[in-house]
């Protein structure tokens, strides 16, 4: 694990170096800029993405993304594709798009991921037995949101996903078949409410984020059972000494009646998506972000997440903690766009070390 880190961290410096070679622009607190000068010195971003974790082993791929602005008072919009290979031979290819429009009225998010994910835990569940799956994931979500006064915005959004889950031996499929875990096809919609004060998306420092949202998923839609599930996502961003910034978040997943994939799960970096699973998931984040000068920064984080509710099967834990740090580099100044460094650290073997765009929220 030391020479991973070691290893990111030299290409992060790499990167960082020819980044800031290539494009010298003005710094995020420079003079207002008329929508011509605006337009950055190249609309394209291209970030090297690599990670290391206990899910999917060390992984290894790219992001390629294009930048618009549609007018002025508009957000920064993007529309690319990524790729990642993974030690554990595992193939995940994503293409989104993040769009602002009409003086920012409205917002529309996409994402298209279809992927082949190859899991080896060594404990599901907390049963004590190992297990190896063999997932493939096809899936598609869409949100449009409007703003309807001042930072409040109304919308609604859906998802359809084709979700299988083999188990990679004979012994493996027993496990599942045990435990009651299979795949499943799911297809919802729901709608969002949204308060978004924040005056940056990709590097906030000021300002506060709310979103309530819900999905129905349907048999009717072609969802293989009904369930719903709803989400609550708070963050709060505030600046001080010159540029730093204090982060909290508070994120809510609830789930009612939901097959056993589809239940909550820890979402804290560093640990397997999938491995602890609880009707309820409740989670509290606190993030130190340091700004040493226009390009460089460093992050300090801590969380916990806590599982509820009666669980498939019984978890030895309820709270799961997470303590991190991190390295960022500001590849687009004008755009304030980042590129992230962290290493993360939760509970027994739940480990993680990241390099991608921006920061985890």
């Amino acid at each position: 694990m030391r020479h991973r880190i070691t290893r990111l961290l030299v290409i992060f410096i790499a990167l960082a170096w020819s980044a800031s070679a290539y494009a010298q622009q003005p710094a995020p607190d420079a003079p207002a800029q008329t929508a011509a000068e605006k337009k950055p010195r190249s609309p394209w971003l291209l970030v090297p993405m690599f990670s290391s974790s206990p899910k999917l082993g060390t992984a290894l791929g790219g992001l390629g993304a294009y930048m618009h602005v549609f007018d002025e008072k508009s957000r920064v919009s993007l529309f690319g594709a990524s790729y990642r290979y993974t030690s554990t031979h595992s193939q995940i290819f994503g293409a989104f798009a993040r769009t602002s429009s009409g003086a920012d009225h409205h917002r529309i998010v996409a994402l298209t991921v279809l992927g082949h994910i190859e899991n080896d835990y060594d404990d599901y569940l907390g049963t004590g037995q190992p297990l190896k799956t063999d997932d493939d994931l096809k899936a598609f979500v869409a949100r449009y949101l409007y703003r309807v006064k001042g930072d409040w915005f109304i919308g609604g959004q859906g998802t359809a996903a084709n979700y299988q889950v083999l188990g990679s031996t004979a012994e493996d499929d027993l496990v599942l078949e045990t435990l009651g875990i299979t795949g499943f096809a799911s297809a919802g919609l729901g709608g969002s409410v949204m308060h978004d004060s924040r005056d940056n998306e990709d590097m906030p420092t000021a300002g506060w984020f709310l979103n309530v949202n819900n999905i129905a998923y349907l048999e009717s839609l072609g969802a293989s059972a009904s369930f719903d599930a709803y989400r609550v996502d708070l963050k709060t961003f505030w600046k001080h000494g010159g540029g730093h910034v204090l982060a909290l978040r508070q994120y809510n997943w609830l789930t009612s009646d939901a097959p056993s994939g589809a239940q909550a799960t820890v979402t804290l970096r560093g640990y397997k998506q999938g491995q602890y699973l609880s009707p309820y998931m409740s989670s509290l984040e606190i993030e130190e972000r340091w700004s040493f000068n226009a390009r460089w920064g460093a992050t300090l984080f801590t969380g916990a997440a806590g599982l509820y509710g009666e669980a498939l099967v019984p978890l030895d834990r309820s709270i799961y903690p997470v303590i991190g740090a991190g390295l960022q580099f500001v590849l687009k100044p004008t755009q304030r766009m980042n590129v992230n460094l962290e290493y993360t650290q939760g509970i027994e073997d739940n480990h993680g070390v990241y390099l991608k765009l921006g920061y985890a929220w």
